[in-house]
C-alpha cells in the first residue's frame, strides 16, 4: 500500500516492487521474437488505439504501463455485447468476451507493430487456445482486436511471418477480429498490479513479464508504470 511509509522515508512499493521484479526475472524467459516486416511508420499526430487480449487482463495491463509511448492502459472486454460486459458473467466464459486491454499511444514515439511484438515476446504464448497458464476459457483467449483496416493488415502479416519462420514450437492462433465495442472493466480491477505488487498470482504470473519486457525491449522500457487513476 504506497500510503505506508517506513524507515528510508520512501513508500513501501517503491522499496519492494524493484526487488520483486528482480526476484521474477529468474524466472524461465522469454525471448525476443523478430519485429513485423510490414508496419505502421512512426510519425506525429493524435493518439491511437490498441485492443489487445491475452489472458488475465491484469498482467497484460501492467506490461503495457512500463511500455516508452503508452499513455494509458484500461483494463476491459472485447467480443461480447455490453449487456454481459461484467466480470462475473465474463468469468463464466459464456459471454463471447475475452479479458482485454485498451491501449492509448503515441504514433510517433512506438508503433502498433512495435506493440504486437511485445505482445507475442513477453505478454502471453500465442499457441495456448482458449486459456493463458493456469487460466482457462475463452475468456482468455488471444486475440487482436483491430480498428481499422491498416491494423488488420499488420496483424495479420505479422502472424503470418511468424508462422512461416517457426518462430514457435506450435503455430499461433491469435484470433484477429474487427473490434465491435470495448467496455472498461470494474474499478477494483485498474492499475491491479500496481496495487498488489505481493499477490502470489501475481509474483508468479505478471511480475516476469514485466522482467522480461525491460530485458528484451530496454529501449521501450520505463521504470514508472503510467496509471489509469492518476
Amino acid at each position: 500500500m504506497e500510503a505506508v511509509w517506513f524507515g528510508f522515508g520512501r513508500p513501501l512499493r517503491a522499496v519492494l516492487f524493484p526487488i520483486l521484479i528482480a526476484i521474477a526475472s529468474t524466472a524461465e524467459p522469454a525471448e525476443r521474437v523478430p519485429a513485423p516486416l510490414n508496419d505502421a511508420p512512426r510519425t506525429a499526430g493524435p493518439l491511437q488505439s490498441a485492443v489487445l487480449a491475452g489472458g488475465c487482463f491484469w498482467g497484460v495491463q501492467a506490461v503495457y504501463e512500463h511500455v516508452k509511448g503508452v499513455r494509458r492502459v484500461l483494463a476491459g472486454y472485447s467480443g461480447g455485447n455490453w449487456v454481459n460486459a461484467h466480470y462475473e458473467m465474463v468469468s463464466g466464459g459464456a459471454t463471447g468476451h475475452a479479458e482485454s486491454v485498451q491501449i492509448s499511444f503515441d504514433p510517433q514515439v512506438i508503433s502498433y507493430g512495435q506493440l504486437l511484438q511485445i505482445f507475442f515476446s513477453v505478454v502471453h504464448d500465442p499457441t495456448q487456445v482458449d486459456r493463458q497458464g493456469p487460466d482457462v476459457g475463452p475468456q482468455y483467449r488471444s486475440s487482436i482486436f483491430y480498428v481499422n483496416a491498416e491494423q488488420r493488415k499488420i496483424a495479420q502479416a505479422y502472424i503470418e511471418q511468424l508462422n512461416d519462420a517457426d518462430v514457435f514450437e506450435r503455430r499461433i492462433v491469435t484470433r484477429v477480429k474487427q473490434l465491435a465495442g470495448f467496455y472498461p472493466a470494474e474499478g477494483y480491477h485498474q492499475d491491479f498490479l500496481i496495487s498488489h505488487p505481493m499477490l502470489p498470482y501475481i509474483v508468479h504470473n505478471d511480475l516476469p513479464k514485466i522482467a522480461d519486457l525491460g530485458r528484451l525491449f530496454p529501449e521501450l522500457y520505463v521504470e514508472n508504470p503510467v496509471r489509469v487513476a492518476r
